[in-house]
């Protein structure tokens, strides 16, 4: 899924981590993440998918921080560079999404607050805990943050057999906004008060957060920046797929298999491969919000 070339990028939002500011007045989000007591929205639960021992959650040891660089985020000026450079095709995404939002959440009687983006390399503090490449991205709503490091989607690609199509990464972007607005809705709490289980709240929330993803993408070539200059062409059914072939990956079902060479539903916290898709798809066929509620579904299958 290409932007238009000549679409404005705002980088207002973005900082890299571990404190400061990054380019274009962002406020930056770092310094010690206190105890959280509502988390949610690791793409890949916990960040169980990598092995890893340090996941948001809890205040983390100091670590070194590898600082998102000035003349990174400077690059990105246009749709162009969201094309050319990973990095700037998620804060491209980023605004795109924002726009989206900003536009539908009104129609349900509710104002779109902002969310910031923390694009950074290596490891950088969040509110939630230690934000870093072990853990994928995620989203904390301590401090309303999505955090980000690029080189996940080699990860994505390399490891868990996503393809390196552009809207594979943008869905990924998507979902963690998704969940920022699940936040403003009030709707977070659900994944924490049931946390296990094919069934559960946390599955509910997270197929919601991937229909929301659909619902961006079926209105994201019609979604314009500040100059009235639309972000994205039209999707192709390859750009689709794309985005089916990450969720496929994500997959709790797949992971399981993948790791222990058996499936165990009453650990999900993201939900199978299908589910994954399936829930994608509504979002992306209906453009209708009503559609993405997964917590009254009869089915999530």
């Amino acid at each position: 899924m290409s932007f238009n070339d000549n679409v404005q990028i705002d980088t207002s939002s973005t900082s890299g981590g571990g404190g400061g500011r990054g380019p274009g007045g962002g406020v930056a989000v770092g310094g010690v993440g206190g105890v959280i007591l509502l988390i949610i929205a690791l793409l890949f639960g916990g960040g169980d998918i990598f092995g890893g021992s340090g996941s948001p959650g809890g205040q983390a040891a100091p670590q070194q921080q590898q600082q998102g660089s000035s003349e990174q985020f400077a690059k990105c000026k246009t749709g162009a560079d969201a094309n050319k450079y990973v990095e700037c095709r998620v804060i491209a995404t980023q605004n795109s999404v924002e726009a989206y939002w900003k536009k539908e959440l009104p129609r349900y009687g509710q104002n779109y607050t902002k969310a910031q983006l923390v694009l950074y390399q290596g490891s950088t503090q969040s509110a939630c805990g230690l934000a870093s490449n072990a853990v994928g991205p995620f989203y904390c709503p301590t401090d309303q943050t999505v955090y980000i490091d690029a080189s996940f989607f080699d990860e994505l690609t390399n490891r868990f057999g996503a393809d390196s199509g552009a809207l594979a990464q943008e869905y990924v972007v998507a979902h963690e906004y998704g969940h920022h607005v699940q936040d403003l809705l009030g709707l977070l709490q659900n994944a924490q008060q049931d946390p296990q289980g094919a069934e559960s709240g946390a599955v509910r929330t997270e197929l919601m957060a991937d229909c929301f993803a659909g619902l961006w993408a079926h209105s994201a070539a019609n979604t314009k920046d500040a100059n009235g200059t639309t972000y994205l062409k039209p999707l192709t059914q390859r750009d689709v797929q794309s985005a089916l072939s990450a969720a496929a990956a994500v997959g709790d079902d797949r992971i399981q298999q993948k790791a222990q060479g058996r499936v165990t539903p009453e650990s999900w916290t993201h939900g199978s491969s299908a589910e994954r898709q399936k829930w994608f798809l509504t979002g992306y066929q209906s453009g209708d919000v009503n559609q993405c509620d997964t917590f009254n579904a009869a089915s999530l299958g």
